[in-house]
């Protein structure tokens, strides 16, 4: 029935339960809608034939309803979650329809309703999450100067807000998060954002600030949300009204585990825009895989939740320095006084302590969640005391809510047994000894073999039939079984139930009695023990908050360890972080090249200061420029971290941001050459760079013609270096650009080393003083295998155009070149961009 709607239906045409589902269905028509019936959930019409297609399921017919074959695909109750994972996977949001009366009591269809819309920002059962990484979901609104931002991961209770002041900033924000799903202002549907998460659009008045400061107001029950650092944050309390509302729609429970919104401001952290993220290959390659990424050399944490913490660190280093060396200090002191495997073994029993917490809040964590729940707890008491044996105050101020649950523990070691099932409805929960009246209730069930000898024992004798034998099945109940040739002698009173084969099978009233004390006893049992769990998870939600922080602390400890960890392991060793501006690092070393290299790394040192703030890096390609400018700045991203770097010694002042255009790429869907992509990237750097930021460029001015490129190149370091005045590593062929340093007080040559052996080139990977003598272009080419042939060729024409013009820094004379003596006569102290570009194409019809 595609595109059906409850108005435009004469629903008294269709059975009673046909009549319940269109009706819960209309309320619902964007949604997958799982009908509960018995142990499935069944789909209907349009949306038994999509789920069949997306989950390659039989598509089936259940009789008619109004005259018309009714389409059907079904998944089982009990072995929903990966139906539903690849579902949200794909970007469906389904409607979960329970079955919430009795259907034993039942008259007409059971009575049922959605309790839950998943969405894909709106995961928490552990078998739909990925455990190293959030699920958040994100609403965007605008003001009229910023962007109203409010993240919630649902799976943690983690909500925080900030408000962007361009679009730019807004799209790294979305590259940091990287949410699942986004609730996007109706008003900002064309803005061209990232295509990340499902985006799906929310009307404006729904982001309406008012609404939103009383929705805080409500759920936190505040009366001013002063206390929450909030005021004036008017776009982000009106993103959270909108998140808010959604969450309380698609859950249809409260959300207790919320916690207090944190304010992010964005000068507290190091900002990094996408390409420098994905340049960086911070927790995800080029290729977008997570191999040979900074984040999968560091994480050893013993947690999920450490590790998700450490992929937030990574992604938003501080910006401030005591919050930087609170940390520094909390490593070195754990380095100094504690042996880091003990913290390691104890940390990995308490397990994604913040997820089970959300899912206990929820009201949908299992029994094995409570029984890791209780592995934490058992762990709380050593792990404070060995916080507090090592006195660091910077470490007790980063677990401040470590606490132990003494009451918590003993209640759930009294309640859960050991080794309980999957799931509550499967029995077996609850400990014996912990309610008296299910222990009666339990003994009556697991009494039945001891009746049934009895019974057997009792009935043969009184009946001298030696074939008869008591039995029990669940479908036909209690039962006395008599052999074919024997069932004759059976009494009177027996009453044929069931004719098998080779016997006959009877009942008697007492058995139907007993069976009927036995089933609802049974039934009884366990009515009472969802209770009774209800009733335990009912003790911990009344202390969610105190539990949450514990969580905190716990992840924040696990991160703590494990970067102190990495720092023994990989020879790491603590910055000194400075206030003023510049970079100085002794022997500094690649952290993910040297972890996968096949041969001993090559360390350098850097230096970056005001008075020496731009180096133009020349040399061979495979000489080792990129992993150079890279590790630079992945060591100043670490030191930020508030982590231990790979170098003999490092100095670092605090820098608000990195920036990297480094390699080439086309943007085919967006329409955008390589050279595109290469001048946006660059205009970004021009526009937001600051005298505080460090900057890697590789190769400005590749993608275009030879002086077009050289002027740009030329114009771009001229406008950092003297206008921006940005510590800058600039890597670069155009040998031309060697000569600038001469001008420019505070510029220097570097180069990446190499020597040649005959025919070949050996790399040295060493960084040393003044511009290269040559390219050694044609040893690369040779390296990449090309033709013997144009290897010999290329090397005639390299030496027809060698006398025409001569290498900078070469030691042999050659005919000077006129372009190179014009050059030579510029005052690059005062020329503008403008002047340059005009300058360059001057050179190029000299050239000519």
């Amino acid at each position: 029935m595609r595109g059906m709607k409850t108005a435009e239906l004469d629903l008294s045409h269709h059975t009673p339960m046909m009549q319940q589902y269109l009706r819960i269905k209309a309320a619902h028509p964007s949604h997958l809608l799982f009908y509960r019936m018995g142990d499935f959930y069944e789909l209907f019409y349009d949306d038994a034939q999509t789920a069949a297609q997306a989950l390659d399921i039989t598509l089936t017919k259940r009789g008619q309803s109004a005259g018309e074959p009714i389409p059907m695909a079904g998944v089982p109750w009990h072995a929903m979650e990966p139906y539903l994972a690849k579902l949200v996977k794909m970007g469906f949001t389904v409607a979960l329809c329970e079955q919430l009366g009795d259907p034993a009591t039942s008259k007409g269809p059971v009575e049922r309703d959605v309790v839950r819309i998943v969405t894909p920002g709106t995961l928490s059962d552990e078998d739909l999450l990925d455990e190293k990484r959030d699920n958040l979901i994100l609403a965007i609104t605008r003001r009229s100067d910023h962007f109203g931002v409010a993240s919630l991961e649902l799976a943690s209770g983690r909500f925080s807000l900030n408000e962007p002041k361009s679009l730019p900033e807004l799209c790294a924000e979305l590259h940091r998060l990287q949410p699942a799903e986004v609730l996007l202002d109706d008003a900002l549907s064309e803005l061209e954002l990232p295509n990340i998460g499902a985006q799906r659009l929310c009307p404006t008045w729904q982001f309406e600030t008012a609404s939103g400061v009383e929705q805080l107001q409500r759920h936190f029950q505040v009366k001013s949300l002063d206390g929450f650092g909030l005021n004036g944050i008017d776009g982000g309390i009106g993103a959270a009204a909108a998140l808010l509302q959604y969450v309380r729609d698609t859950q249809r429970s409260a959300i207790p585990h919320l916690k207090a919104p944190q304010l992010e401001l964005l000068h507290d952290a190091m900002q990094l825009d996408p390409a420098t993220r994905r340049n960086l290959e911070i927790s995800s390659n080029i290729r977008g895989g997570d191999e040979h990424t900074l984040f999968r050399v560091l994480d050893n944490t013993a947690t999920p939740m450490g590790s998700r913490l450490l992929k937030r660190w990574l992604h938003r280093p501080l910006a401030v320095r005591t919050a930087i060396e609170q940390r520094l200090q909390a490593i070195a002191a754990l380095i100094e006084q504690s042996p880091l495997t003990d913290w390691q073994k104890a940390l990995r029993a308490v397990g994604d302590m913040e997820r089970v917490l959300a899912r206990v809040a929820l009201g949908n964590a299992r029994p094995r969640d409570l029984v890791r729940l209780r592995q934490a707890f058992a762990q709380l008491p050593a792990m404070i005391a060995r916080v507090e044996k090592i006195g660091s105050p910077a470490l007790q101020t980063l677990t401040t809510g470590l606490k132990a649950f003494p009451e918590h523990l003993a209640l759930l070691q009294k309640a859960i047994v050991d080794e309980p099932p999957a799931l509550v409805r499967d029995g077996g929960v609850i400990a014996p000894g912990y309610h008296s009246e299910l222990d009666e209730l339990r003994e009556l069930s697991e009494g039945v073999d001891g009746f049934l000898a009895r019974i057997e024992a009792e009935e043969k004798t009184k009946t001298q039939i030696s074939t008869l034998r008591a039995g029990f099945n669940k479908i036909h109940g209690f039962f006395l079984e008599i052999s074919r040739g024997q069932a004759h002698l059976a009494p009177a009173h027996y009453v044929r139930r069931q004719t098998l084969k080779n016997s006959e099978r009877f009942v008697t009233e007492a058995l139907t009695a007993q069976e009927e004390r036995v089933l609802k006893g049974s039934a009884r049992a366990l009515m009472l023990e969802k209770q009774l769990y209800e009733a335990v998870l009912d003790t911990l939600r009344a202390d969610i908050s105190a539990l949450q922080a514990c969580a905190e602390s716990l992840s924040v400890l696990d991160v703590l360890v494990n970067l102190a960890e990495r720092a023994e392991t990989l020879h790491y060793r603590r910055p000194h972080i400075r206030d003023d501006s510049g970079i100085r690092i002794r022997n500094g070393r690649h952290p993910v090249v040297e972890v996968f290299a096949s041969e001993p790394f090559i360390a350098n040192d850097v230096e970056l200061n005001p008075e020496q703030r731009t180096q133009i890096i020349t040399g061979p390609n495979m000489g080792g420029k990129s992993t150079y400018m890279r590790q630079t700045a992945l060591i100043c991203l670490l030191a930020h971290v508030g982590s231990f770097v790979p170098a003999e010694a490092a100095e670092i002042g605090i820098v608000d941001r990195i920036f990297t255009r480094i390699g080439a790429s086309d943007d085919v869907a967006g329409g955008a050459s390589t050279f595109m992509v290469e001048m946006n990237e660059t205009a970004n750097i021009l526009h937001h760079a600051t005298p505080r930021s460090l900057i890697l460029l590789d190769e400005i001015g590749r993608g275009t013609s030879t002086y077009d490129g050289l002027a740009l190149a030329w114009a771009c370091v001229e406008h950092i270096h003297q206008r921006l005045q940005a510590l800058t590593l600039f890597a670069t062929h155009y040998f031309e650009l060697t000569r600038l340093p001469d001008k420019m007080a505070g510029m220097v040559n570097r180069h990446v080393s190499a020597t040649e052996h005959g025919d070949t080139i050996v790399f040295l990977h060493r960084i040393e003083a003044g511009a290269a003598s040559k390219s050694y272009g044609i040893h690369v080419a040779q390296l990449a295998g090309l033709p013997a042939s144009v290897i010999a060729l290329a090397r005639a024409h390299l030496g027809q155009l060698e006398t025409l013009t001569p290498v900078a820094g070469a030691s042999t004379q050659r005919i000077q070149d006129p372009a190179l003596a014009m050059l030579d006569a510029i005052d690059t102290d005062r020329i503008t961009p403008r002047e340059a570009l005009d300058l360059l194409y001057q050179l190029k019809s000299l050239r000519n």
